[in-house]
């Protein structure tokens, strides 16, 4: 009885780290590009559900305004990217916020992540597993990829927050 006990749990712990790691693999290229679009078409509900009238609306003199916030999104992804996902030319990715129309900041919003995807979707997983120096940290590529990916998720949240500010109710989440 004593033997087969500890077969048993050798068994049970044998499972147990295969489920594991399992459980901690990685989001594949083509799970994170689904997300990611869902991510974009969230920004872009965000930014058509805002009133003319509150595109300049901030929540404080020292916050950004919610197109601020908007651009924030997009110009950040395109500049992580770049600089530190191995993006191509982004010269042509640049818009003034401060004259931008709803349309073109729209526009702006869908390059953004569609570059930002390309680079993702680009790198090889040696590229991805690789550490940089990123923002005064060593990380990995994939780390700077979930960073960026939160960043969006943080601003994106922060102008629902001004939608909400402004008597307007967001869109609903939909996460895939």
């Amino acid at each position: 009885m004593k033997h087969l006990t500890k077969i048993l749990f050798a068994a049970a712990m044998l499972f147990a780290f295969s489920l594991a790691g399992t459980l901690q693999a990685q989001t594949t290229m083509a799970e994170f590009a689904t997300k990611w679009d869902h991510g974009k078409q969230f920004t872009l509900s965000v930014l058509e559900a805002m009133p003319d009238s509150g595109m300049d609306y901030k929540t404080d003199p020292e916050a950004m305004s919610f197109k601020e916030q908007i651009h924030h999104i997009a110009s950040a992804i395109v500049g992580i990217s770049q600089g530190l996902l191995k993006g191509g030319d982004a010269s042509d990715l640049k818009i003034d916020v401060s004259t931008a129309s709803r349309e073109e900041l729209a526009a702006f919003v869908e390059k953004a992540y569609e570059y930002g995807k390309s680079a993702v979707v680009g790198l090889s997983e040696s590229d991805r597993a690789e550490v940089i120096n990123a923002f005064g940290n060593d990380l990995t590529r994939r780390q700077v990829i979930a960073m960026m990916d939160d960043h969006s998720t943080h601003h994106r949240g922060a102008a629902i927050a001004y939608l909400r500010s402004n008597g307007v109710t967001p869109p609903a989440f939909v996460g895939f």
